[in-house]
C-alpha cells in the first residue's frame, strides 16, 4: 500500500501541520512509513503553501509527489495549480467556501467541506487544518481514526489540545455524515461545492 498525497493552500492555514499530523499517524501510530516535502511561496503568511506526503507499509524510496492519488485544496490558487496533476480515479478534497469549482476533471471523486466555517464555530479559525485532517480521515480511510487522533494530540500544544480534538471530531463527523448520505460526484455545473452539504 503506497499513497501519494498533496495538501495545498496558503500560508497561515496550517497546511504543513496537517501533513505532519497525517505522516505522524502513519509512521508512529500505525507502524508504517511516511515522507513529507514542503514548499512555500515568497510570503510565509498569505503566500502559497503545499506539502507532499507519501505513506506506505514499506520503506518509501522516492519522497516526491507528481501525480497524487489524494489532493486536499484550501485555496483557489491551490485548486488551479494542482488539480490537473491529480491521478485519474483520485480523490479531491475541497474547502468549499474558499474554492470555486471550475473545469473539474472527470473520473475523480470530489468531496467538499466548509472547514473554515466549522473552525470559526469552534472559536478559532486557525484549526481549519485539523478539521480537514478529520474530514480526510473519514473520506479516504488512508489513515485510521485512532492513529490520526493520537497524532493530533502529539502535534499541538497542550493548551490547544481540546480545541484541536474538537476540530478533528467535527471534520471526521462531517465526512462520515456525508458518506452516509451516499455522496457521489456530480457534474461540473455546481459553481462552488460539487457535493451536497452534510449540514
Amino acid at each position: 500500500m503506497l499513497k501519494e498525497i498533496r495538501i495545498a493552500g496558503f500560508g497561515g492555514q496550517g497546511v504543513i501541520l496537517a501533513a505532519h499530523i497525517l505522516g505522524r499517524a502513519v509512521s508512529i501510530h500505525e507502524g508504517g512509513f511516511a515522507t513529507m516535502t514542503q514548499n512555500y511561496g515568497p510570503e510565509a503568511r498569505g503566500g502559497a503553501a503545499s506539502a507532499a506526503l507519501v505513506i506506505s507499509d514499506q520503506p518509501v524510496l522516492f519522497p516526491y509527489v507528481s501525480n497524487p492519488e489524494i489532493l486536499v485544496v484550501m485555496s483557489q490558487e491551490a485548486f488551479t495549480r494542482y488539480t490537473p496533476d491529480l491521478k485519474e480515479g483520485g480523490v479531491l478534497i475541497v474547502e468549499e467556501d474558499l474554492v470555486r469549482m471550475e473545469n473539474v476533471p472527470q473520473h475523480i471523486r470530489v468531496y467538499s467541506i466548509p472547514a473554515t466555517r466549522i473552525a470559526e464555530e469552534l472559536g478559532k479559525k486557525m484549526v481549519l487544518n485539523v478539521v480537514m485532517v478529520g474530514f480526510f480521515c473519514a473520506i479516504t480511510e488512508a489513515v485510521s481514526y485512532d492513529a490520526c487522533k493520537k497524532a493530533v494530540v502529539d502535534s499541538v500544544p497542550e493548551k490547544f489540545r481540546k480545541l484541536n480534538l474538537d476540530a478533528f471530531e467535527n471534520g471526521f463527523g462531517f465526512g462520515k455524515n456525508l458518506l452516509s448520505k451516499g455522496a457521489t460526484r456530480v457534474e461540473d455545473t455546481e459553481p462552488v461545492s460539487v457535493l451536497e452539504s452534510a449540514n
